[in-house]
């Protein structure tokens, strides 16, 4: 199969507008120059309305995880110690890179289950320099509560860094009215720009935390960045071609307007779960209705009794569309599928079809329409 005829309907990376790929293919500038500056401000200009933060924005040449890092290592120091909130993959990442520069006190719920914030408020009142969130953890498609947790941290004075790789620019994120010091996302998720950067939105008191360190990373030094960014510039050589591709993808976000765009990552989330429950399939998350929802941008649901969630991913993939499988403990029982950046209404409705007919192969439904005409209903209110 031609990967051109492949349909990426995964949580990242996702489908790159070809104006996108357009914009990566031209010729290659001075990125110490005044073109490249330019472009770097235009991309924070935008940028800072996907955060709805007034902090300083950075690019770095570097994935999610990069960032994840740098908010860690420039504000944590050993004797610092960090709550970590983790109920997903990407909640047991902040742990593990916390543990590599201060102490952890994690609060360990199973994957897929909500927090119970006085649980979260106890591990504030044991002492902490800072807390950890996964605002979307898109190893289970659970939205957490960024909001709440936000005014713990305020209330324990606590640095609240979060995660906000498959929520900003796909999902509501107000950063610096949640109280949000660092906040991370991903140029491959919701932006729809290709893998390789990664933003990041610091505040006076991460930098005020930063000068109390003895000593910062070299590549990941937010300090640096701070530095540099005062010059519209990176302190270090910049991917371009992926600079390039980000401002083209972060056009269209503005084109298209967050409010629209919020609207249809929902829609379409909905859409899936709805064919979902008209399926007899039945979601991952388990929910706390006061604090937690269903992830906007991707959708977990359990793999039927007696199918592996991975067989399904195979069979989709054979049929031209690139699900996803679970992670870690996670792999066969469930499966995901992604519906963020520039999905399409018409892409979710092909995939719903597509999945009705792997799943009557496996004889878990007997009869095929009732998914599309689910996910129909609730899309033709984007019409």
């Amino acid at each position: 199969m031609e990967i051109e005829d492949t349909l990426l309907m995964m949580p990242g990376p996702v489908p790159v507008a070809p104006r996108v790929l357009r914009a990566m293919s031209k010729p290659m500038i001075n990125h110490r120059g005044a073109e490249f500056s330019a472009m770097y401000d235009d991309c924070c200009e935008v940028l800072a309305d996907v955060f709805q933060t007034m902090n300083d924005i950075f690019i770095l040449s570097g994935s999610g995880t990069a960032a994840m890092e740098a908010a860690v290592a420039c504000t944590v120091g050993p004797e610092d110690t960090v709550v970590a909130l983790e109920n997903g993959k990407f909640g047991e990442r902040f742990k593990d890179i916390i543990a590599r520069y201060g102490k952890v006190n994690s609060l360990e719920n199973e994957w897929g289950h909500s927090f119970d914030l006085d649980e979260v408020e106890k591990k504030l009142e044991e002492g902490a320099e800072a807390i950890t969130l996964v605002h979307n953890e898109t190893s289970t498609g659970i939205q957490n509560p960024a909001k709440d947790i936000g005014k713990l941290a305020k209330k324990h004075d606590a640095l609240f860094i979060m995660d906000g790789v498959t929520t900003l620019g796909g999902d509501t994120v107000m950063t610096d009215d949640w109280g949000v010091d660092v906040a991370v996302v991903g140029s491959q998720k919701c932006l729809a720009a290709p893998p390789g950067l990664s933003m990041i939105s610091v505040s006076e008191r991460a930098f005020e935390a930063m000068e109390k360190k003895d000593s910062l990373p070299y590549y990941l030094d937010l300090k640096a960045y701070r530095k540099s960014g005062g010059k519209s510039q990176t302190p270090y050589t910049p991917a371009v071609p992926l600079f390039f591709g980000l401002q083209e993808a972060l056009h269209i976000v503005k084109e298209e307007g967050m409010d629209a765009r919020i609207n249809r990552h929902a829609t379409g989330a909905r859409a899936i779960r709805a064919a979902a429950d008209a399926m007899g399939i039945e979601m991952f998350p388990q929910l706390n209705d006061d604090n937690s929802h269903y992830s906007n941008t991707v959708t977990a649901m359990k793999a039927p009794e007696g199918v592996s969630g991975n067989d399904i991913k195979k069979d989709m993939i054979a049929r031209g569309i690139t699900i996803a499988g679970g992670q870690a403990h996670l792999s066969g029982k469930i499966f995901r599928i992604g519906s963020m950046g520039n999905v399409q209404p018409k892409d979710i409705m092909l995939t719903i079809q597509e999945l009705e007919v792997v799943l009557k192969k496996r004889n878990v439904v007997s009869d095929i329409g009732a998914g599309v005409e689910a996910a129909s209903d609730v899309l033709d209110t984007l019409l």
